[in-house]
């Protein structure tokens, strides 16, 4: 399993032999590029191996370890980070991705499905790369900066989380058309949608408040009802009224990360 667009290189910081074993079996059969460490190394240290993702469990890190974890998150955006571990709580699955994390695999786990994250998550961060460069793209009063991951209204910072931003340009990428929720679940999670799964309907709604607040003179993320939504600056007064869809209170469950750990869970059925 390679990815069209290269050989994926990837650093293992766990210290359990027997998974650290198996999975290295399938890297190997892969082709993939790999290093298997047992604990924290320095940032600058990650940052010259040149990997696309890295692969850590927590139990491996030391007391610093959701210090680190958020450290390489911040510090290192481009770098793909998949958490793995054992017997962990879903307020440590919370806390992992909502510092940043990727995804979360459970222990025990077939490597299959951990490659298969690492390759979801790669191919996010290279579809990212490919189009991202030092010319801004600039529509109303808004303004997306890919090389920041950042989006600016009059030089302030909206202050997305990552899966806000990555929404954000995904839509903008494709100005003027209209995506359907399915195919942006899939640029933005990587995963095919599962039947049911608001996660797209909840975080447009997140996205579009923060977009009024900063820019309440423009509309920007338009709903087209029962296929997706649409990105195009308009004048907010020329904006078609009800233009969202309301969504009932217990959709907002499925935008917390505890709810997309379900959803992981899901898969690995």
């Amino acid at each position: 399993m390679t990815l069209s667009s290269g050989t994926v290189r990837l650093a293992l910081i766990d210290t359990d032999s027997g998974f650290v074993r198996v999975l290295v079996k399938r890297l190997e059969a892969a082709g993939w590029e790999h290093r298997v460490l047992t604990s924290t190394v320095p940032l600058d240290e990650l940052v010259s191996m040149k990997l696309n993702a890295l692969v850590v469990d927590p139990a491996a890190l030391g007391p610093m370890g959701w210090e680190y974890i958020e450290r390489v998150c911040t510090s290192l955006p481009d770098l793909g980070l998949i958490v793995v571990s054992q017997g962990s709580t879903v307020a440590q699955r919370v806390r992992g991705l909502r510092m940043g994390a990727d995804d979360w695999v459970n222990k025990p786990c077939h490597p299959e499905e951990v490659l298969a994250r690492v390759e979801a998550v790669t191919r996010r961060r290279r579809r990212g790369t490919t189009s991202t460069d030092a010319t801004p793209f600039v529509a109303g009063e808004l303004e997306i900066r890919g090389d920041q991951f950042q989006a600016f209204v009059a030089g302030r910072s909206l202050n997305l989380t990552r899966r806000e931003f990555e929404l954000l340009q995904s839509l903008a990428e494709a100005e003027g058309k209209v995506l359907e929720r399915e195919e942006i679940y899939q640029r933005v999670w990587g995963y095919t949608m599962a039947h049911g799964d608001r996660s797209v309907d909840v975080f447009i709604r997140k996205l579009r408040s923060k977009l009024q607040k900063a820019s309440s003179a423009w509309a920007y993320v338009h709903t087209h009802f029962g296929v997706g939504y649409r990105f195009e600056a308009e004048p907010a007064d020329a904006a078609a009224a009800g233009d969202d869809s309301p969504i009932p209170d217990s959709a907002e469950e499925v935008a917390d990360p505890a709810a997309e750990l379900l959803r992981f869970q899901a898969h690995q059925a």
